[in-house]
């Protein structure tokens, strides 16, 4: 910039010289040309004068030599007269006639006329000055001519040169050019010693804070020459600038400490960066107070997919959650396509290579970091750890190399909202295991009787409403005493144990399994389609007991049946505890009638129950 304002300080210096002279030849020019009008004018009475002297006295014969000396004046090259026809007549000769059409001219219009011949050495000047009859001071034309008044005699023309003005005029313009060389050395000279410094100490203050606004905090270094207040400003902006920087870095690392946030090894902008943070934290602040009042793992979920989706925009990500203990995985929250290997994690969770080895899983170049992954995207995987045995799987695709550098740039900030919700959810999933296990049969797995009570109560107004089937099964193992009694009670639960898993295995995911009480079971056969299909379900059940081999001690084998009691909802009763009641019933007949049976209720089991 200073460079700049010196190169334009001269031009304007030059151009303003310029301008000047320009105007002091233009100026010189017209007063050149005034002048020599005035001098023609001059000399043109100075001959009128001489001409009618020696007209007066009769001594026109000596007119040329007046003419040749008049001529001989200095700066006066030619000079001529032209008389009239009015004239030459008059006297009966032709003598002194116009010698060109400017004389022509100025004889018929009676005006005086001049022109210019400029070249570059000289500048000539031509005057031609009428010469009028005239009856004033103290001449008295009219008594020599028989004319009007006004009427031209002749003209006097004279050829001047004025070229000494335009000599003047370039002498002009060396010393106004000398002037300007000189101006200008001086104003470089003084430009350099006290106004340069000034220019570059704002150059350098220009720099500075360009980089101090991306981060770099550098001293500034005073140039020479500046004055003690301009220095001693510098040296307060030095103290405040480190002051900045020492505190930028001391907020940068405890802030880094807070989220985990790493920052690379690149160029970076602490300021841009701490402030990208600290909003992190504003944010992190808020979501964790909204999942603490959360009532679900799954609004959690939900929550999460809502940070993904409108803070970080991304556009494909599934969550996972896997069940190390169980073996199972569960799809919780799904955005556009991103589960490439849901195939093989699905059925076998322990493939899952982010889940394994609890770190991220990114695409690399060349060859892939997931062998299971079966798609040409690009990848991120997640894993959270919610509990010693539940594991969260944030699964990301990205359709470009672009798309998966940002990400990278950003997981950071990611995990940030993961680890603030995995103690949220740890809770959750305690709270929904102390819950569970107050449903569940210690034993064998199963739901209890006290989960039938509360589950009955929302499931049976949802059957109601979509006009749906229940099949109740009673079930009952035949001779359960008898085991205890032989075996012991170790074998005993063994055989509970087993029926159950025949149970589950045998039922649909829909349907619901509940240990009763002691060796009876229910089984709700929920939207089944009909009573045959019910009882089809039913006598699969008694089959897979009736052919499971039950190990017991010293390699014997033990085989059991079970008898089994029917009762459709609401096709029986629109009340589900008559219907609990009637499945008894039917199971009752069935033990009644030689037991390993299966016995749909009729109505008149309720008589043979109340004869009994």
């Amino acid at each position: 910039m200073s460079r700049n304002i010196v190169i334009n300080s001269v031009l304007i210096v030059i151009a303003l010289a310029i301008s000047i002279t320009a105007l002091s030849l233009y100026n010189l020019r017209n007063a050149g040309i005034k002048s020599a009008i005035h001098n023609a004018i001059t000399i043109s009475e100075t001959v009128k004068s001489g001409l009618t002297s020696y007209m007066v006295n009769n001594n026109m014969h000596q007119v040329d030599t007046f003419i040749q000396s008049i001529s001989n004046m200095k700066n006066v090259d030619k000079l001529w007269i032209s008389r009239s026809d009015i004239v030459n007549k008059q006297f009966g000769h032709t003598r002194d006639r116009a010698k060109d059409k400017i004389d022509e001219d100025v004889l018929e219009t009676g005006k005086m006329y001049y022109e210019l011949e400029e070249s570059l050495a000289r500048t000539i000047v031509r005057v031609t000055i009428p010469y009028n009859a005239v009856a004033e001071k103290g001449i008295d034309c009219l008594k020599c001519h028989n004319v009007a008044q006004g009427t031209t005699l002749g003209t006097i023309s004279l050829v001047l040169d004025i070229s000494t003005l335009k000599e003047i005029g370039i002498e002009s313009i060396y010393v106004v050019s000398l002037f300007l060389l000189v101006t200008i050395i001086f104003f470089l000279l003084y430009n350099k010693k006290y106004i340069m410094p000034y220019f570059r100490l704002y150059e350098i203050f220009k720099i500075n804070i360009s980089k101090a606004t991306n981060g770099s905090f550098e001293r500034i270094a005073a140039p020479k020459g500046l004055s003690t207040d301009i220095i001693s400003l510098t040296d307060e902006y030095n103290n405040l600038l480190q002051i900045f920087k020492d505190t930028t870095s001391d907020i940068d690392k405890k802030l880094q400490v807070y989220t985990g946030y790493k920052t690379s090894t690149m160029i970076r902008n602490p300021l841009k960066e701490s402030r990208e943070i600290v909003d992190n934290l504003s944010n992190l602040y808020q979501f964790k107070k909204q999942i603490e009042l959360d009532s679900t793992i799954d609004e959690i979920y939900n929550r999460l997919k809502q940070i993904l989706i409108n803070r970080f925009h991304l556009k494909n990500f599934t969550f996972v959650e896997i069940d190390n203990k169980k073996n199972k995985t569960r799809k919780v929250v799904e955005k556009g396509n991103s589960l490439y290997c849901e195939k093989v994690i699905k059925t076998t969770p322990e493939f899952c290579r982010c889940a394994r080895i609890k770190n991220d899983v990114v695409s690399i170049k060349y060859h892939n970091s997931c062998q299971y992954y079966d798609s040409d995207k690009y990848y991120y995987c997640i894993n959270l750890d919610i509990s010693k045995d539940v594991t969260l799987i944030i699964h990301i695709t990205c359709d470009t190399i672009e798309e998966l550098n940002h990400l990278k740039e950003r997981v950071t900030f990611i995990k940030s909202y993961l680890s603030e919700s995995a103690p949220v959810l740890e809770v959750k999933l305690l709270m929904n295991a102390l819950k569970e296990s107050a449903f569940k049969d210690g034993l064998t797995g199963l739901y209890n009787r006290k989960f039938l009570d509360e589950h009955s109560k929302k499931l049976i107004p949802q059957i109601r409403r979509e006009n749906l089937d229940i099949g109740v099964l009673m079930l009952d193992m035949d001779h359960f005493k008898a085991v205890n009694d032989e075996y012991g009670h170790d074998i005993g639960d063994k055989v509970l144990k087993e029926l159950a898993v025949i149970l589950e295995d045998t039922v649909r995911e829909s349907d619901i399994v509940v240990r009763y009480g002691g060796e009876e079971f229910i089984v709700l056969l929920v939207n089944i389609k009909s009573e045959e299909n019910a009882l089809s379900v039913a006598n699969k059940i008694a089959q897979r007991v009736r052919e499971n081999e039950i190990s017991v001690y010293a390699g014997n084998k033990l085989k059991k049946t079970i008898s089994i009691g029917l009762s459709m909802f609401p096709k029986d009763s629109s009340s589900f505890d008559t219907i609990i009641k009637n499945a008894d019933m039917a199971l009752y007949e069935a033990k009644n009638n030689g037991r390993d049976k299966v016995v749909r209720f009729r109505e008149e089991h309720v008589t043979s129950v109340e004869l009994f």
